[in-house]
């Protein structure tokens, strides 16, 4: 049976299209809960999962943190910053069947889908870094 368009639903889902960042389910509910007060923290984080399930969103499942959202559910890969924890979509070629096939025979698992996780530091944090190591030098100088 295909869920109900709930107007919370609608909330939800409008307010992850705006955020358009893969924000955590806190986020999320924080943005929400800013102009409808009204919604609360259970039902954000429940219609996530839900919307996720159906396949109306993404779920991007972070090593060692929070599940992050995307308003984006085409098949892509992610890079997250291992300084902020900021998260982006990365657009290379998406392994294909042929991979998993391999996968399978290498294992003896049934494979029923893959993801990847770039780690890396991002751009803000680069320049931070930068900026942080000519102080420093600047300092000893």
């Amino acid at each position: 049976m295909p869920a109900r368009n709930t107007v919370q639903r609608q909330v939800i889902a409008d307010a992850l299209r705006a955020l358009a960042n893969h924000p955590t389910a806190d986020e999320v509910y924080e943005a929400v809960h800013a102009e409808h007060p009204s919604v609360g923290r259970a039902t954000v984080y429940r219609t996530l999962g839900r919307l996720a399930d159906e396949g109306v969103i993404g779920r991007v499942r972070i090593n060692n943190g929070a599940d992050r959202f995307d308003h984006q559910t085409f098949a892509h890969y992610h890079v997250r910053c291992v300084c902020c924890g900021r998260v982006d979509d990365v657009m290379v070629p998406v392994l294909d069947e042929h991979v998993e096939r391999m996968a399978e025979r290498a294992s003896g698992y049934r494979v029923c889908g893959h993801t990847v996780q770039f780690d890396g530091v991002c751009p803000a944090c680069q320049a931070t870094e930068k900026n942080d190591e000519a102080s420093t030098a600047q300092a000893s100088a």
